[in-house]
């Protein structure tokens, strides 16, 4: 551990992740910063993953691979590898996304320069043979992005794109949902906080597989209203305003 950079904590859950887990792997160890440790925790993956991660863990000291007893969930495993977290900051990168090499020294030095808690990039998108989709998403200059305008989905805060200073934010659990625990847990930050600030650079590529979640608008739909209503218990007029920008949102981007 480098004591004169800050270090920071990947955080990756894994489950049946054996076709692109080596490539998100490798692309952590090409970073150009190279003050980190990755937490890899598995969900009882019944494929090759357990093997590939644990390989890895033997080469590199800095990997450290924790297994579930039973098949709980992204959430769980992700709590337990934050449970894990040695870092001052915490990245995430999910087990089929990749990053560019100098994704975590460009995010690093803009948070350390604005004095930022949590920011995101852009990122685009691949299918499942790594080919870019020509698609890019939160690509333009967003700003500053409220709680607010996180309920409104002015963003899409790509999970294996955020950075969070944990020196300045609670203790950081995701909350216990199949699907959406990151939205949730960007939106219980931004409750305490200004602002998440956007660094408009393309640092992560975001693998969309044939069973994602993401090609399925309905199943996204019903979790957004699940997060208004259950998690942050809008009261059901905001429910509807909010879920209208989302709706809009969804449609047209």
């Amino acid at each position: 551990m480098n004591q004169n950079k800050p270090f920071i904590s990947i955080i990756m859950a894994t489950y049946n992740s054996a076709l692109y887990v080596e490539q998100s792997i490798q692309s952590i160890i090409k970073q150009s910063y190279d003050n980190w440790e990755l937490i890899i925790t598995d969900d009882c993956s019944t494929d090759s993953t357990p093997d590939i991660i644990e390989r890895y863990s033997e080469v590199y000291a800095d990997i450290h691979v924790y297994k579930n007893s039973k098949n709980q969930g992204a959430a769980i495993s992700r709590n337990r590898s934050l449970a894990e977290a040695k870092g001052r900051f915490i990245a995430f990168l999910d087990s089929d996304d990749i990053w560019l090499p100098s994704k975590l020294e460009l995010q690093l030095d803009f948070m350390l320069s604005k004095e930022v808690i949590i920011s995101f990039t852009g990122y685009e998108l691949i299918d499942e043979n790594g080919n870019q989709k020509n698609k890019v998403i939160d690509g333009n200059d967003l700003g500053l992005l409220s709680y607010k305008d996180l309920l409104k989905k002015k963003a899409t805060f790509g999970c294996s794109t955020v950075l969070i200073d944990s020196s300045k934010t609670d203790e950081i659990r995701m909350p216990l949902l199949r699907t959406g625990q990151d939205y949730a847990t960007w939106l219980s930050i931004l409750k305490k906080i200004d602002f998440a600030h956007h660094f408009p650079l393309i640092l992560t590529q975001y693998r969309i597989t044939p069973g994602s979640i993401s090609r399925n608008k309905f199943k996204k739909a019903k979790r957004q209203w699940q997060i208004y209503r259950l998690e942050e218990q809008l009261p059901i007029w905001e429910a509807c305003y909010c879920f209208l920008f989302y709706a809009c949102r969804a449609v047209f981007r």
